[in-house]
Order: structure tokens, then sequence, then C-alpha cells
């Protein structure tokens, strides 16, 4: 009876990822049943999670987890930030009057999808077309897959699972930094820094030296590798514009402000950051298929079965619109879906959290082997039921109180429920 409940509890989960999919989207064919169906949805949820918390059995080993949970989080916090800063960096740099200007790079993947509208059925490009799933929706389906944890879905600890998948995502965001800020790209949509950026109009004055005089002009190409020094004379362009930031004042030569963004009230470093957005060079690789492959590979992970390969259609649908609509090239799409796939294999080989209650139990298992081996001759059924719970809990003797866990459970819950909400938020824009 109770394998059969744990088997539902577990088909549940493909069901409730479905049904939250198909709820939100609903959003774009019908805005009322939207409005009326999803805060129920995640009602129901959010009081699923907090009935089936206090018979959850392993709040010990959650516990545990704690320390790279809180560490793997801080961890991607810094990496988010650097990569903000990076991404207006890269911007702001070359100066608004180079991205109204600039071309965008010829790409074999937009044009394989013009043709392909041309020959496809038009309900088949019309799919294609549908804004199926977006940022935020892999991050609550990656969110749903830890909470799952409760139901026994998947193994413990969610905490765990939830420290290595921030932890990947940090690491890939950081390479993603070295990776854009290495090469600068045109944008494949020519308006987007016109449009959401306030910054100068000339490069910075450190391309003013080394890159406007060499960007056009082959022979000072020539002249540059005969000498291998920029004797080129600089053009005239305005003076920087520096604003009062106190402490943060070294953002001024990364963020490049233009007389627009200057509040003058200290702060506006923050708000001029907070613009970035998605940013609007080419910044290889796609940062949202990331996401959307992180959350792919620990689905199949750790809920093999018809929704992860429903998930990793969604990635598909996902890198076919990022191409299509000029959000990215090919390229960086495709990078990131083997890089995602190698980060999250790679790292899950130095990963020791999974296998430390296997490495406790086999310890364990060394320590009893002599004594469960008598009592199993001696027909002792007691003494073997008594050492095979010694067995399934290695830490018994350590675990803390009851009162304690319950505090931790309280805890968790609510700060996760937090962090989901607060991140459907910030991402629900794209």
């Amino acid at each position: 009876m109770a394998r059969s409940g744990v088997s539902r509890l577990r088909g549940g989960l493909g069901i409730a990822a479905l049904c939250y999919l198909g709820i939100d989207y609903l959003r774009r064919i019908s805005p009322e049943w939207h409005a009326t169906l999803q805060p129920k949805l995640w009602l129901v949820l959010a009081l699923a999670a907090i009935c089936r918390a206090p018979f959850y059995p392993h709040w010990s080993t959650e516990l545990r987890s704690v320390l790279p949970f809180l560490g793997s989080l801080l961890f991607m916090l810094v990496a988010l930030a650097l990569e903000a800063t990076s991404v207006h960096f890269v911007t702001a740099l070359l100066g608004l009057d180079w991205h109204r200007t600039a071309l965008p790079l010829p790409d074999t993947g937009q044009w394989l999808f013009l043709a392909l509208n041309e020959k496809l059925p038009t309900v088949v490009v019309q799919v294609l077309r549908a804004p199926l799933i977006g940022l935020h929706h892999y991050l609550m389906l990656f969110l749903m897959l830890a909470f799952s944890v409760l139901f026994d879905c998947v193994k413990a600890p969610g905490l765990g699972l939830g420290a290595r998948y921030m932890f990947t995502m940090a690491v890939g965001r950081l390479l993603r930094v070295i990776t854009f800020l290495s090469t600068i790209l045109p944008s494949a949509r020519p308006w987007c820094a016109s449009a959401r950026f306030e910054i100068p109009n000339h490069p910075h004055p450190w391309l003013q030296k080394y890159y406007v005089p060499y960007a056009s002009d082959p022979n000072m190409i020539r002249q540059l590798l005969r000498e291998d020094m920029s004797n080129a004379p600089i053009g005239d362009y305005p003076a920087e514009i520096i604003p009062e930031w106190g402490r943060m004042k070294f953002l001024v030569n990364i963020l490049r402000p233009s007389s627009a963004a200057l509040s003058g009230d200290g702060t506006s470093w923050f708000s001029t950051l907070k613009r970035t957005g998605g940013g609007c060079n080419d910044l290889i690789y796609s940062g949202h298929m990331l996401v959307a492959v992180l959350t792919a590979m620990a689905w199949t992970e750790a809920y093999p079965g018809w929704t992860s390969a429903g998930i990793w259609f969604l990635v598909l649908h996902s890198t076919q619109r990022e191409i299509r609509e000029r959000h990215h090239y090919s390229v960086d799409c495709v990078v990131a879906i083997y890089v995602g796939f190698l980060l999250w294999r790679t790292i899950n080989l130095f990963w020791s959290t999974k296998d430390q209650s296997k490495t406790l139990r086999l310890e364990k298992l060394a320590q009893i082997e002599g004594r469960l081996f008598q009592a199993a001759k001696d027909a002792d059924l007691e003494k073997v039921r008594e050492m095979l719970n010694e067995l399934n809990n290695p830490l018994q003797g350590q675990n803390p109180t009851k009162r304690a866990l319950w505090g931790f459970a309280a805890i968790v819950i609510i700060f996760s429920l937090g962090i989901g909400l607060l991140a459907f938020t910030l991402t629900a824009d794209g």
C-alpha cells in the first residue's frame, strides 16, 4: 500500500508541472481564466507542501545540506551581480552610435527558420512561434522538482539538489562573462541599445585609441601589425561624465552614464545598472538557454520519464524561438546547450553531497557486519530489524531534537517559497 501511494505521488509531479505550464499559458489565450486559476494552483501547491512538511522523514538530512545551499546561493548572487555589471559594460563601451550602425552577423539558423516558415504547414509554424515557456517557467519547474522531495518524488536532500543547481548556474554565468567580454559582437536587434540604455553616443576613451582608428581602415591595420603599437591620431570626442557616486565611483568607468541618467542623489548607479536587463550586444552564450538546459538536466537525473522528455522538447522549442525572434544568434544557443550539459555532468563528478549518505551507510555496515551476521544466524529478527534501522539512519545518535527540526522545517519552507515568489516576480518579463 505504501509503495503504491509513493507511485501515485511520483506520477503527480509530472501532472502538477503540466498543470502549471498549461494554466500559465492561459494568460495568452484567456486572461480571465488565468487570473482565476493561477492563484488557486499556487495556493494548492503551497498548502500541499506545508501540510506534507511535518511528515517528511529526512529533515536531519536536509539540515546537513544547509551550509552547501547557503554557500551556493551566495556564490550565485555574486556571479549574477558580476554578470549584470559586465553586460552593461560591453554595451556602454562602444557607445550608442556603434550600436545603431553595426550590422547583425549572418546567421544560418535565422535563414533556416525563415525558409521553414514557407514550407511547413501554418499550424506547425504557429506552434513554433507560440511563447510556450519562458525563463521564469524553467525556474519554477526546478523549484517544483526540489519541493517534490517532500512527497518522495525525488531523493533527499532537496537542499542538496538546489545547492548543486545554483553552484552549476554560478559557474556557467562566470564562464559566460569571460566569453562575451573576450570579443564584443553586434546585436541581432540593432535598435535595442537605443531603446534600453542611457549611455553616451561616443565610444569609451580606451576604444577611441585602440579600436576606432583601426575599425574601418585596412591600411591602419597593416601599420598596426608592422609596429605592434597604437600610434594613430585620436579623434575629438566629448568628455566623459563623472557623477558623484560616492564609494561606487569606480563604476563610472564601467557603466558610463549619460547626463539623462544622473540623479545627483548618489544612488543612480543602481538605477543605471538595473536597466541592463539582458543586454544589447550578442552575449555568447545564451543565459536563458543555460537556465533551460540546467533545469532539464536536473529533471532528467532526479525524475526521469515522460515529464523530463517533455521538458527537453520545451528546451528545443525555446532554442528555435531565441533564434527566430533574434534574441540570440544560433551559435549562442548551441554553445549554451552543450556547456550546460557538460557543466552539469562535470560538477557532478566533484559534488560529494549526493553520495554522502551512501558513504555513511557503508561505514556503518562495516561496523555492524559481524553483529548483523550473528543475529541472522541466531534467527533474532528483532535484533536484525534494530540493526537495519541503524543502517538506514547512520547518524541517529547525532540528530538534533524534534523541536529544532520543526523550526528548521518552517524556515526552509518559508524561505524557499519566498525565493520562488521573488524569482517568479523578477523574471516574469523574460
